[in-house]
């Protein structure tokens, strides 16, 4: 659209001459500036992840759908500053300018009162009532003038421009169009013109005609005729171009002034489509693909978002994708939504450079990386080969296939699988959502040696991962895990890898409240909250031990009487079945304090200790057997122990010989006991002071899956922290980071 207002121009006498079949064009037409008369280029601003196409794109911003307190509206936002303007109405139209069309129908043309929207800074409103002229909408071309398609007393139909001049609204017909046309469709006006698109039916078929409408002039000239709908129609002062997606692909393009017309075939399926436009004499086409892609696992054949000069035939690449439409812009431009390898995902402006090839700019910007990247391993340090927890990586994005080595380095035997991803129906069997993909030893086992005779130690895996759309270069990572056997799971009862807390509310039901580690918020999270049952209240104490013959962790329930009680748990990586329960033995009540779970004497299963009421320290060592969990008790601290009123296992978080211990005195002090390995501790180190903001501190083993066990902490108003091992004696807890675990429950009187 020209800078002149095409309603001032309609009122204008012109000389227009017009041809029959394609619209004549002067044998010397004023060229076009070398570089594009736009604002001064700025930074990108931000386009909202998660949004798709832009209803509307002009100079000074662009306007996008959105859910506002519940409904549905419009945001326009400043290409300048980024400033978003909330609009009430659920549906918009584009002009190519900062003219909008705003509606509160279910589509455009069913929106029978709309306003045209001037965005520009001091833009104005124009409102239009077209229900008296028995009118519905097709496109807006100025800021006060539409097209609309009429229904007269007869039940013909008519194409008419519609003007507002002073609140009053005056109508002129569109000559040119067919009395029969139906389903009339316009692109935005470009130069006072625009591009109508409308079917006839010839006998008992129909097809579809374009016709261009010198809008100043009020008269439509046909100009090609299609057996099909054409998709996507663009013009220039050069040339028209359309795409027939039905036929797999195809893009035409037509020379306005001679009608010799060029093809190009992309050989694609029928619902694989294609984004078409035009910018002067350069066509743009592209298989219309998203970053994402559409969780089929789908690699069809690729096509980059290209120019193509209809004059010289020379081709730019411009992006590595784009999807939706082409729209067009002010000033000779169009913009796309898509993105690049540099540049990223967003929205671009497409304009002619100065050596008059076209450039693609990044306008607004998600900040998603378009190559494909690798996120991190998510692997237990150990890595238990008789556990269901699936080694797991993380991709920027899921539409990848891998190439997946494991290696044991020891003997050199290895395992080679090609894992195609998707998530679509029943997905991909080695696709875990929220982009990780993995697999476990036992999908392992039943397809290599290597997994059946798995061996112990270190195995060192790599991946190349192939971006399944074509869009950006593939991904190289390599690294290493220890493996072992029937090794005892910390804190995971139903063996998936993530922590489990037991948790008793205040009428006696206990729970189990299953976690994951956000990597993103670097913190525990709760994936849900499992009823186990009633009854717990006669128990006064309730620990997670380990898993006592390996595998998922097992707990003791010590009843009033001072009897313990054990629970034999077996996950299957899904849901814990917890055995009944089996008697340890009588007097444990002369203990105050006791906690289980860690390895203290280096023969790989779980250990437990207590405090008794003399303040005395007693080692009990884990026999690997159910039916006899404990050996005889060991006396490892004499007296002194009673100054502490929470003692806890954390396993190896201080990086010395064994598993370690930390203690909180009754001034909130918590203090450190490295494990020497043979089941007994160093002197003590202090860790610092208000722990006794805490109910519970639990080691609940390695959660974010570094290598080092972890702490998560539980206050009285149902607070919560966790606090990431550093490996580090000195400082042997990272910050805490505030929990959403047990946060939203009722507040619990044991957790453990």
């Amino acid at each position: 659209m020209s800078r002149r207002a095409v309603s001032a121009a309609i009122t204008t006498v012109l000389a227009v001459t017009l041809g029959t079949g394609a619209l004549s064009v002067p044998a010397a037409a004023t060229p076009l500036p070398a570089t594009v008369t736009a604002e001064a280029a700025t930074a990108p601003v931000a386009y909202p992840v998660g949004n798709g196409l832009p209803v509307a794109v002009g100079k000074t911003g662009f306007l996008l759908p959105a859910r506002v307190d519940g409904k549905q509206a419009l945001q326009w936002t400043r290409f300048a500053d980024g400033t978003v303007t909330t609009i009430d109405a659920p549906m918009g139209d584009s002009t190519g300018t900062d003219v909008i069309m705003t509606g509160r129908g279910t589509s455009p043309a069913r929106s029978l009162i709309l306003q045209l929207r001037d965005m520009a800074p001091g833009g104005g409103t124009v409102t239009m009532d077209l229900r008296p002229l028995n009118a519905t909408y097709v496109k807006a071309v100025s800021k006060d003038t539409i097209l609309a398609q009429v229904t007269k007393p007869d039940g013909t139909v008519e194409l008419r421009l519609v003007i507002s001049t002073g609140g009053t609204l005056t109508q002129r017909k569109v000559e040119g169009v067919p009395a029969g046309a139906q389903s009339i469709s316009s692109t935005p006006a470009r130069d006072g013109s625009v591009l109508l698109s409308y079917t006839l039916q010839d006998g008992t078929s129909w097809e579809r005609e374009l016709a261009m409408v010198d809008l100043a002039a009020a008269k439509a000239v046909p100009v090609h005729r299609l057996p099909y709908y054409p998709g996507q129609p663009a013009f220039s002062a050069t040339h028209l171009v359309w795409e027939d997606y039905m036929a797999g692909g195809k893009v035409y393009a037509r020379d306005r002034a001679t009608g010799a017309e060029t093809m190009i075939d992309f050989g694609l399926d029928e619902d694989q489509g294609t984004v078409v436009g035009l910018l002067d004499s350069w066509q743009l086409y592209g298989t219309a693909g998203t970053l994402a892609g559409d969780g089929t696992g789908d690699s069809r054949p690729h096509v980059p978002f290209t120019a193509k000069s209809l004059a010289s035939g020379q081709t730019v690449k411009l992006l590595d994708y784009a999807y939706g439409y082409v729209q067009p812009g002010p000033d000779h431009t169009v913009f796309v939504r898509g993105g690049s390898v540099e540049h990223g995902d967003g929205l671009f402006r497409i304009s002619l450079g100065a050596d008059g090839t076209p450039v693609a700019e990044a306008v607004a910007v998600t900040g998603l990386p378009v190559a494909l990247g690798h996120l991190g391993a998510q692997i237990p340090q150990p890595f238990d080969v008789a556990s269901p927890v699936p080694l797991e990586w993380k991709l920027s994005r899921e539409n990848a296939d891998v190439d997946l080595k494991i290696t044991h380095r020891a003997t050199g035997k290895s395992f080679s699988k090609t894992l195609h991803l998707y998530s679509e129906s029943a997905g991909s069997e080695y696709y875990h959502g929220d982009n990780t993909f993995g697999i476990t030893w036992s999908e392992i086992a039943a397809e290599s040696q290597m997994g059946r005779n798995a061996e112990v130690g270190t195995y060192d895996w790599s991946f190349t991962a192939r971006p399944q759309n074509g869009v950006g270069p593939a991904v190289k990572a390599s690294g290493s895990f220890t493996a072992v056997k029937n090794a005892s799971s910390p804190h995971d009862l139903d063996w998936d890898g993530g922590p489990d807390l037991l948790v008793r509310d205040t009428a006696g039901v206990l729970w189990r409240a299953d976690s994951e580690y956000d990597p993103a918020r670097k913190t525990l999270t709760e994936s849900w909250t499992d009823r186990i049952g009633p009854g717990w209240q006669i128990y006064d104490r309730i620990e997670t031990i380990g898993g006592v013959g390996g595998g998922a962790a097992d707990f003791v329930a010590r009843d009033k009487s001072g009897v313990l009680w054990l629970y034999d748990v077996t996950g299957n990586g899904y849901k814990p079945t917890i055995a009944g329960r089996k008697q340890i033995g009588g007097g444990w009540n002369t203990y105050t304090q006791l906690t289980g779970g860690s390895d203290l004497d280096g023969d790989g299963r779980p250990d437990l200790v207590a405090v008794d009421k003399a303040g005395a320290l007693w080692f009990y060592k884990g026999t690997g057997n159910v039916a006899l969990p404990f050996a005889a008790r060991k006396r490892i601290g004499t007296g002194g122990w009673g100054i502490y009123n929470q003692i806890t296992l954390t396993g190896n978080i201080g990086g010395a010989a064994g598993g370690d211990l930390i203690a909180r005195d009754k001034d909130g002090v918590l203090w450190l006991y490295l494990g020497k390995g043979d089941g007994t501790f160093t002197a003590r180190k202090q860790v610092g002071g208000g722990w006794g903001a805490y109910t519970d501190t639990i080691g609940i083993g390695d959660a974010n899956r570094d290598g080092r066990p972890d702490l998560f902490a539980y206050g009285p108003n149902k607070t919560a922290y966790f606090y990431a091992g550093t490996g580090d004696y000195r400082k042997p807890f990272a910050t805490r980071v505030a929990s959403p675990l047990l946060t939203d429950q009722p507040a619990y009187n044991h957790v453990s």
